[in-house]
C-alpha cells in the first residue's frame, strides 16, 4: 500500500507506506541524503528513521534550517552526557535543550568537583565518542516502566520530568552508553557532530526556583564542519571586542548599581542621548504613519491582568503583587491591557479604524537573576510598543505596512541579514499553552502567512512559539560581526480584545470585535542599544553619537573662540564639547579616537582669525578647512541622509 507524500515545492511522489524520511531523501539524492539532520512530517519535527504510515507533508531538514541546527544541538547535548557520565559516574541530569546558539545541560554533580577548566576534557572525549557514529535509538516506554527505570538509578530528576507526563507517547534515547528520557527528535548518529566547542559553565537552579538546589549549566556548540566552528570562534573573538558591557562602561552610556538592584539599568547622560535620539526618530516615524501617542501608569489592579489572561499564562515572568487599599497591584509587564483600556474609552466607529496607539511604555519582569545579561535581559525594560485596532480587511495593509516601517530601520541603521521567525501554535496544546480557538488560530495564521509571501520578506515558520492569544513574528537580524539577535515582535491578537468586550460599530451598524496587531519594530531601549554597541563597536553614526564633536582648541588662547563655535553647533542641534584641557594637541585627538567621537575641529591661530574650523573625522584623519556654517551645513545633511534612509 503507497502513501501520497508532498514536498516543500508541493510535488507529490507515492512511497509505500511506512517509508522513513531518510529512505525518501535517498530517492531524491545521495548527497540530500548525506545532509539531512531531521524531518518535518505534518509540521512535526521527527527522527529521520521513524516510519511515515499516512498520506504526509514533508520537508527534509539540513543545517541550514533552524530546526535542524536544533536537532544536532539537542543530540550534541545527549553527547556531552555521555562524556560528562564518563569521567563523573553517578551525577544526575535535569533538562539539556538546544538554544539560540548551540545547547545547554543542566548537571547535578553532587560532591564531585567541575569547573571550567575541565571543558577541555570534556571536548576530547565528546570529538572520540562522535567519531564511534552511536546511533541515537528511540523506544517507546511507558510510564510505568519509565517510572521504575529512574527510580532504580534514583534519579529525582527525571522522576519530576516523568510525574508531569501522561503514559503514552513517552520515549527514552539511548546513544552509546547513555539513556536519558527525551522526546527528541535526534540525528540518525553521533558520526554528524564534526567539530565542538564548549563555552562556558554558569550556575542555574533547579526549575528556575531560587527555593530548589543549584546546579551546574554547561553549554557548548558544535558543527557539521571545523570550518564553521573556526569562524565561530573568530566570531567570539571579535564579539569579545564588541561587548556592549565593555564598551557600554567605556562610552559612559550605562551602569548597573547593587543598591539600585540587579537588571535594573541607570542611564548615564550618554546613554540619556542616545535613548533621546531614538525616540525622536521613533516619533517621527510614527507620526507619519498615522499614529497617535498615549501614556500608561507603571502599574495597575491584578483584576487587569487576570481579564487580559496575563496572570495565568505570564504570573511567572512578573513581579509579585503588592497590596493597596485592599486590592493587589502588578508593575506592569506588557502595555497592551492598558491601550485596549484606552481604545474602549474612545468608543470608536469603522470610521475611525485603524486605530493606532503607541507609547515608549516603561515595563517590568522578573527575569531569573542567572538570566540577567547585561542590557540583554533586564528586568526594568522601555518598549518602542503600540497597538493597532483594525478590521479583518485592513488587516493585511496594517500587517504588511508595520513589515515596512521595519525594513525601513534596517536600512537606517546598516541591517543587512534580517528574517522574520513566524511562530505559530501547536494544536494539542490549546486551552493550556494557547486560547482555545481552532478556528482562529487558523484563520489568522493564514493572513499572517499570505502578507509574508506577498510582501516577499523572508521568513521562517517555527510551530509552537506563538504568543497564547496568538502567532507572531520575532525578528531575527544579525550584526556587523555575524551574530543573531532577537531584536522585535510584531503580534496578531484575536482573542484579549473580546476578554475586554473592545468593539466598534461597524458599517452595517453592528458592533463587531477589532483585530489587534501588537508591534515593536524597535524592541526596547535596553536590548536595542545593546545590539547597537556591538553592530557598531561603539563607533555610532553621527545622529546618534552621544557625543557628536569634539572641539579642540591648540592652547588656551583659543578657548574663548571654541566656546563660540560650540554655542553655533548647539544652535543647529549638533551636540559638541569643548576639550579645554592643558594637554598638547596629539594626546586631546588620541582621546577623541578612543572616544569614538565622529568629528574633531582643531581651532588654533589661524581658524579663529579667519572664522573656520580644521576637520578631522574619526578613523580617517584630516579632512581640510571649512568655514563654521559649511561644517554644520555638511553635519546636518550628513545626518538627513543617515535618518532618509
Amino acid at each position: 500500500m503507497n502513501i501520497k507524500i508532498t514536498l516543500p515545492d508541493n510535488s507529490v511522489r507515492d512511497y509505500p507506506k511506512g517509508s522513513s524520511a531518510m529512505e525518501i531523501a535517498k530517492s531524491i539524492s545521495e548527497g540530500l541524503a548525506r545532509s539531512v539532520l531531521a524531518a518535518k512530517v505534518n509540521g512535526d519535527v521527527r527522527d529521520l528513521n521513524r516510519p511515515i504510515e499516512e498520506d504526509s507533508s514533508l520537508q527534509l531538514l539540513t543545517w541550514n534550517d533552524a530546526e535542524g541546527k536544533s536537532t544536532m544541538w539537542h543530540s550534541s547535548a545527549h553527547l556531552m552526557a555521555e562524556a560528562l557520565e564518563f569521567y563523573y559516574p553517578g551525577i544526575k541530569f535535569w533538562v539539556g535543550p538546544p538554544v539560540s546558539n548551540g545547547f545547554y545541560y543542566d548537571v547535578d554533580f553532587g560532591e564531585q568537583a567541575f569547573s571550567a577548566d575541565d571543558l577541555k576534557k570534556i571536548e576530547d572525549k565528546m570529538t572520540e565518542l562522535a567519531k564511534q557514529s552511536n546511533a541515537f535509538v528511540r523506544k517507546e516506554i511507558s510510564k510505568g516502566d519509565a517510572f521504575n527505570y529512574f527510580t532504580e538509578r534514583s534519579d529525582q530528576y527525571k522522576l519530576d520530568l516523568l510525574s508531569n507526563l501522561e503514559d503514552g507517547g513517552i520515549t527514552l534515547y539511548t546513544q552509546g552508553n547513555f539513556t536519558d528520557l527525551c522526546r527528541g527528535p535526534h540525528i540518525p548518529h553521533t558520526g554528524y557532530i564534526k567539530a565542538i566547542k564548549l563555552t562556558n559553565v554558569a550556575g542555574a537552579y533547579w526549575k528556575n526556583d531560587s527555593n530548589n538546589p543549584m546546579l551546574t549549566r554547561i553549554y557548548g556548540i558544535t558543527f557539521p564542519k571545523k570550518s564553521e566552528l573556526d569562524e565561530y570562534i573568530t566570531m567570539l573573538e571579535e564579539a569579545k571586542k564588541r561587548d556592549h558591557r565593555k564598551i557600554g562602561k567605556e562610552m559612559e552610556i550605562f551602569t548597573f548599581d547593587d543598591d539600585v538592584g540587579p537588571g535594573l539599568p541607570l542611564w548615564l547622560p550618554n546613554g540619556g542621548i542616545m535613548i533621546e535620539e531614538l525616540e525622536r526618530l521613533a516619533k517621527k516615524t510614527e507620526q507619519r504613519a498615522g499614529y497617535s501617542r498615549v501614556r500608561t501608569p507603571h502599574l495597575a489592579k491584578e483584576s487587569m491582568y487576570r481579564t487580559s489572561g496575563h496572570l495565568p499564562y505570564y504570573e511567572d515572568s512578573m513581579f509579585p503583587a503588592m497590596e493597596c487599599d485592599g486590592e493587589k497591584y502588578y508593575l506592569k509587564a506588557m502595555n497592551c491591557p492598558h491601550h485596549h483600556k484606552i481604545f474602549k474609552e474612545l468608543n470608536p466607529s469603522y470610521r475611525d479604524l485603524p486605530i493606532r496607539l503607541a507609547e515608549y511604555g516603561t515595563c517590568y519582569r522578573y527575569e531569573q537573576s542567572g538570566e540577567l545579561f547585561g542590557l540583554m535581559r533586564v528586568r526594568s525594560l522601555q518598549m518602542n510598543d503600540a497597538h493597532i485596532y483594525c478590521t479583518r480587511e485592513q488587516f493585511a495593509d496594517e500587517f504588511n505596512a508595520v513589515n515596512e516601517m521595519y525594513l525601513k530601520y534596517f536600512r537606517v541603521f546598516g541591517i543587512d541579514k534580517y528574517v522574520m521567525r513566524f511562530s505559530t501554535h501547536a494544536p494539542e496544546k490549546l486551552g493550556k499553552k494557547y486560547v482555545d480557538n481552532p478556528e482562529l488560530w487558523k484563520q489568522t495564521e493564514d493572513m499572517v502567512r499570505q502578507v509574508l509571501i506577498d510582501s516577499k520578506i523572508p521568513y521562517i515558520e517555527v510551530p509552537d512559539e506563538g504568543a497564547f492569544y496568538g502567532p507572531k513574528i520575532d525578528v531575527q537580524v544579525w550584526s556587523a560581526i555575524g551574530r543573531e539577535f532577537t531584536l522585535a515582535t510584531n503580534q496578531v491578537d484575536f482573542a484579549v480584545p473580546a476578554r475586554f468586550g473592545l468593539t466598534f460599530r461597524n458599517s452595517n451598524n453592528e458592533m463587531e470585535t477589532p483585530i489587534c496587531i501588537h508591534r515593536a519594530p524597535l524592541g526596547t531601549h535596553e536590548r536595542f542599544i545593546g545590539f547597537l554597541i556591538e553592530h557598531y563597536a561603539g563607533n555610532f553614526p553621527i545622529w546618534l553619537a552621544p557625543q557628536q564633536v569634539s572641539i579642540l582648541p591648540i592652547s588656551e588662547k583659543f578657548n574663548g573662540y571654541a566656546k563660540k563655535v560650540s554655542q553655533l553647533l548647539r544652535n543647529s542641534d549638533i551636540r559638541g564639547l569643548v576639550d579645554d584641557r592643558d594637554e598638547k594637541i596629539g594626546k586631546k585627538i588620541r582621546d577623541a579616537e578612543i572616544k569614538k567621537v565622529p568629528y574633531m575641529l582643531i581651532i588654533g591661530e589661524k581658524e579663529e582669525a579667519e572664522n573656520t574650523v580644521s576637520v578631522r573625522q574619526h578613523g580617517k584623519g584630516d579632512q581640510g578647512s571649512l568655514t563654521i556654517q559649511e561644517f554644520i551645513d555638511q553635519v546636518t545633511k550628513e545626518i538627513q541622509q543617515m535618518l532618509d534612509a
